[in-house]
């Protein structure tokens, strides 16, 4: 669906493209890994979370991170809010090929918000689940990701990090470095040393 784009959506459009190209400037995210969305559209419209939840601003949103994702083989999740205990909306077959627990519930405006619901009507076969273990992602809005992305989580120091009104906290992971003083971290030819 088209829509006419305000002054206002321009600008969201534009602090959202800006966010992503820093972060993946930055992140090299692996192919087929999942990149978890929160999104508050009342917090990038300058209201209160959860008080004004906007379609077109979760379209915008969501479409143009589309836009990112897609091309890198990059599948999304979209967290909602804790009226739904924080689910996330993805597509069937990422539940399946990354063994996600299903719950029953839909989004809606109040219950999941603005950019769940338009990603619910833009994916093939949408269902919620309850957790995932994503690679990295973007907090817009103050929505709480960390508990959706890998330990150890690193913050994305980014040169853009507000859209609209709402500031944005992206997160990457790296796996934990384990081990006492004789772990090593890189396969060199001292690792083969007696």
């Amino acid at each position: 669906m088209h829509i006419e784009l305000t002054k206002n959506l321009k600008i969201i459009q534009e602090n959202t493209e800006n966010v992503l190209t820093d972060y993946f400037d930055i992140v090299k995210f692996p192919q087929n890994s999942i990149f978890v969305l929160g999104c508050s559209t009342s917090e990038v419209s300058g209201e209160w979370m959860g008080t004004h939840p906007s379609l077109n601003i979760g379209r915008i949103i969501i479409e143009t991170l589309e836009n990112f994702l897609m091309p890198r083989h990059i599948n999304l999740a979209v967290q909602g809010c804790q009226h739904i205990n924080r689910a996330l909306l993805v597509e069937r077959t990422v539940a399946e090929n990354n063994n996600l627990e299903v719950v029953s519930v839909v989004p809606a405006m109040h219950a999941g918000g603005g950019a769940q619901v338009v990603a619910y009507k833009k994916m093939s076969d949408p269902v919620e689940v309850e957790h995932v273990s994503a690679f990295g992602g973007m907090d817009i809005g103050g929505t709480e990701i960390g508990m959706h992305v890998k330990f150890v989580q690193i913050p994305v120091q980014t040169t853009h990090h507000h859209i609209g009104a709402a500031n944005v906290v992206s997160l990457y992971s790296r796996p934990k470095l384990i081990g006492g003083p004789r772990a090593m971290y890189q396969f060199t030819e001292d690792n083969t040393v007696n």
